[in-house]
């Protein structure tokens, strides 16, 4: 296989990326719309799309500002075009996050709203990763060089750790681990959700050393600063785990 990978039209070609990028977003969606029609849903159509315009915008702003901080040697190149081609998965959730809750704060809404997204964000993740994967070395978001026999060589001779695919293994794993709880056991209003965050914060904290990022001294990179940020604000899915199951009445 060759990298990038393609969809040649005539003389010229749309990058695979692109194409799952847009079907994370589309699938993601209608996997969403779906369930939402098969489950009872507590928040109302209206409210259920100021949700979505906060965590657009919050998702928005977090993903560009921490993109832009992932190298601060480059911060002296910063302009809006700069901005608008830097972006993260990680800085986009929790900043999402945080577009979640201020429009929930703003309208009275107390009940979860991630819990229902928790599945079509996972399989827009695993569509999405797809594309970064195919996209090779332009997408930025390859590993260190490597020599497991599974290491990859991207287009530049260098064999390397294929991150894109430990990360869609990683989803793959936490649907799977989240399907078997909810066999046997019913999560706690909003544990589904954390228990989603919380263990992609761990998973990328973990998978950042193997990525050549740029570390600071302390041996840790802004996008793992950032990460754990988000753990400690989800500390009590660690330390209090008994609490995100109903317990039978």
């Amino acid at each position: 296989m060759h990298f990038p990978l393609n969809i040649p039209i005539g003389k010229s070609s749309i990058p695979v990326h692109f194409v799952c990028e847009t079907l994370a977003y589309f699938l993601g969606y209608r996997y969403y719309a779906w369930l939402r029609r098969n489950t009872h849903d507590q928040i109302s159509t209206e409210n259920r799309l100021i949700v979505f315009i906060g965590a657009a915008f919050g998702a928005f702003v977090g993903s560009h500002v921490v993109g832009v901080l992932e190298n601060p040697a480059l911060l002296s190149k910063f302009n809006l075009i700069y901005f608008m081609g830097n972006k993260t998965i990680v800085g986009g959730m929790l900043g999402g996050l945080i577009g979640v809750e201020f429009a929930k704060k703003k309208i009275g809404v107390t009940v979860s709203s991630g819990d229902l997204m928790v599945y079509p964000l996972i399989l827009a993740m695993i569509i999405g990763r797809t594309g970064c994967f195919l996209a090779g070395l332009e997408d930025g978001t390859y590993g260190i060089a490597s020599n497991l026999p599974w290491a990859i060589n991207f287009g530049d001779g260098i064999r390397r750790h294929p991150t894109n695919l430990y990360e869609i293994v990683f989803w793959i794993l936490l649907w799977l681990s989240l399907k078997l709880i909810e066999r046997r056991h019913q999560f706690t209003d909003g544990s589904k959700f954390k228990v989603f965050m919380a263990s992609y914060l761990v998973f990328r904290f973990l998978d950042e050393f193997i990525k050549p990022d740029y570390f600071f001294s302390f041996g840790l990179s802004v996008i793992q600063l950032v990460c754990l940020a988000g753990i400690l604000y989800y500390y009590k899915v660690f330390i209090h785990p008994s609490k995100l199951i109903k317990t039978d009445a």
